[in-house]
């Protein structure tokens, strides 16, 4: 019998499969929220729902060459994160307790949406350079863990 994935592997691996359906050309980013080994909802970085797909042309971050991890207002998408918790909210499922799975460290925005959500833990593969996200997450004493 083969070596099985632990349960990080596992989900940081749906993460990532999730994570192929994002409309973003800039980054592809995939979320699950997990709750008692159990997947909850799942998210990734687009558009809202009726909205056209972000092009090199209608892409408001290229247009303004907004640098990565500032002015997250100037963008028509969604991030992953917060489409996993608009999930959770849309079909009324608590993610109160739960961790979450993402395949990109989560913004300052993000952050502070995951703590008022009730996720108590955030596990995550790339690191991304959010100064306020970092010192939010040290402050609350969220449980974060970066998967290699």
């Amino acid at each position: 019998m083969k070596d099985r994935p632990s349960w990080d592997m596992y989900f940081m691996k749906i993460a990532e499969d999730v994570s192929t359906r994002s409309t973003c050309i800039r980054r592809q980013v995939g979320a699950v929220i997990v709750k008692d080994k159990r997947m909850l909802t799942t998210g990734y970085n687009g558009v809202p729902t009726g909205i056209s797909h972000c092009t090199e042309k209608t892409c408001l971050r290229t247009i303004y060459k907004v640098p990565s991890g500032e002015r997250h207002e100037l963008c028509r998408g969604l991030h992953a994160e917060q489409n996993a918790i608009i999930q959770a909210a849309y079909y009324g499922v608590s993610v109160k307790g739960a961790a979450i799975y993402v395949t990109h460290q989560p913004c300052s925005i993000c952050t502070k949406m995951l703590l008022n959500s009730g996720i108590e833990s955030f596990i995550y593969r790339s690191p991304y350079n959010d100064p306020l996200a970092e010192a939010m997450i040290k402050e609350s004493g969220i449980i974060c863990k970066v998967l290699e």
